[in-house]
């Protein structure tokens, strides 16, 4: 029997029934999506002198109207030059003026076409709430299409995806203004600077339907802290998703880690090693061999693991049911590029604005990591299916199958990963890939899908831990997280008594 059968039949009597009564969950377009947290009167009817904000209009008033909690603003961009894009001369410069909207804690620009690429600079100012004060201007990274399903998959050819930036962390937030304007190629150029004096290329028209996306993550609540039974209630359901279905998904979700913890965990607690092989056994006990089941394991103690319900991820967002690849010989480390403004105790919001624009911004249909670490070093459960399972992500484009990717939130060009953080993926490592006998500080071959560093069917060498940018030309995972993989290796390897 493969190991997948193994794995899912030791599973199955749990998720069986629900998983025939989960119901498909439709996916609302980016501009149709949720509103927010309702704005207190005072914010609303903020006067122009505020932190010199405008007053605002009509539409800022709209925008500001009560709501639910945990929602997506989409606003569509405006040219920011004189002259005025036509359809022989698209704007190079488009945005948004500063205005106030509806609270938010996380932005990102997306697009229509998920395979045009961005070639240039998006940069957003954010209002603090309840302090009213402006930052400076913020990069976020454009990281065209890098992270996505694989081509001629059915979520990558759903017809919902689309382009987009990597996410931003801001906190909470009310107001807003950005700016993104089209660069040429020319590295000497610097930042900002565009075709004229020097003869450069002119710079490359920016994709269409550019919209900016606020994304308000909701609050945590008593489910969340395990003190609840049954599934999260702050996230409102999807538009045209009933309760009920929302609660089979929740519970469809959590039964799929049946065996590791109990039905409706918010934790998988971590398991010493003579546990951790007692579960290996149980797990494999079908398809291991007399000398295999007499020799001892290389599998890393089992690290604990907060799960969706831990983070609060409200399962009316994403669809129904859960992919699965065949097995696990891989894993890509990846950075969020989401910045590192946040606190560890921030960490769940931070994980459900990412999750909602995953799905609600870009299209996927759930979120595309498999495993999310913070700066603390606690480990999170990513895209839906089973932590111990080979659940199918949209983390490495081209290399989704067989692999699985664990995304260190922040950004790790410049700034150094932290120690807890390196040894996570150390840890998560050991445990899932010597659950498929795989070991750490090993080669293995990947057939590529198509991406713009492998062509569509190569089989490519790589090491059984990767960066983002080995299967994809990206600065992903950052400089300075790629640079601790080969510690992540001799950790992992360690971990597994190799």
């Amino acid at each position: 029997m493969s190991k997948i059968r193994g794995m899912r039949g030791f599973l199955a009597s749990s998720i069986g029934v629900t998983c025939a009564a989960a119901l498909a969950l439709p996916l609302t377009p980016p501009a149709l999506a949720a509103t927010a947290r309702p704005v207190p009167a005072a914010e609303a009817g903020r006067p122009a002198s505020h932190a010199g904000t405008p007053a605002m209009t009509a539409t800022d008033r709209r925008a500001a109207e009560p709501s639910a909690a945990g929602s997506t603003q989409s606003l569509p961009l405006e040219p920011l030059t004189r002259d005025r894009a036509t359809p022989s001369a698209p704007a190079t410069e488009q945005g948004l003026p500063r205005r106030a909207v509806r609270h938010f804690s996380l932005v990102g620009v997306v697009w229509d076409d998920p395979d045009a690429e961005l070639h240039g600079r998006v940069q957003v100012r954010t209002r603090t709430a309840g302090t009213g004060t402006w930052s400076g201007w913020q990069d976020v990274e454009t990281h065209n299409a890098d992270h996505a399903a694989d081509p001629d998959t059915p979520e990558r050819a759903s017809g919902r995806v689309r382009g987009a930036t990597a996410p931003l962390w801001v906190g909470d937030s009310d107001g807003v203004e950005l700016r993104v304007r089209s660069e040429s190629g020319d590295p000497a150029a610097g930042p900002g600077h565009t075709a004229g004096a020097r003869n450069l290329p002119a710079a490359p028209p920016l994709p269409s339907g550019l919209r900016l996306e606020l994304v308000d993550p909701g609050e945590d609540d008593d489910a969340a802290l395990g003190t609840e039974e049954g599934p999260r209630a702050a996230g409102a359901p999807n538009a045209g998703t009933s309760g009920a279905a929302e609660a089979v998904a929740a519970t469809e979700s959590s039964a799929a880690n049946a065996g590791l913890a109990p039905l409706g965990a918010t934790e998988i607690a971590a398991l010493s090693r003579t546990e951790t092989e007692r579960e290996y056994l149980a797990l494999n006990s079908g398809e291991l061999t007399e000398r295999q089941l007499r020799a001892k394991p290389y599998v890393g103690p089992r690290p604990g693991i907060v799960t969706r319900r831990g983070w609060g991820a409200d399962e009316g967002l994403r669809e129904s049911g859960f992919r699965y690849t065949k097995k696990v010989k891989a894993a890509f480390v990846h950075h969020t590029a989401s910045g590192n403004n946040y606190s560890c105790s921030q960490v769940p919001s931070l994980i459900r604005s990412i999750y909602r624009y995953h799905v609600k911004s870009m299209g996927w249909r759930d979120i595309g990591y498999n495993f999310l670490i913070d700066k603390c070093g606690k480990i999170y459960e990513g895209r839906a299916g089973g932590v111990a399972k080979p659940v199918l992500g949209a983390h490495t484009l081209g290399f989704n199958s067989k692999s699985m990717g664990i995304a260190v939130l922040g950004s790790y060009g410049a700034t150094k990963p932290s120690k807890s953080a390196v040894k996570a993926v150390a840890r998560l490592t050991a445990w899932k890939l010597g659950l498929y006998r795989v070991n750490p500080k090993g080669k293995t071959y990947l057939k590529s899908a198509g991406s713009n560093l492998h062509r569509k069917g190569k089989k490519v060498r790589l090491n059984v831990i990767s960066g983002h940018r080995d299967g994809f030309k990206t600065e992903c995972p950052g400089r300075k997280l790629y640079g601790k993989l080969g510690s992540a290796r001799s950790k992992a390897a360690h971990y597994q008594g190799r």
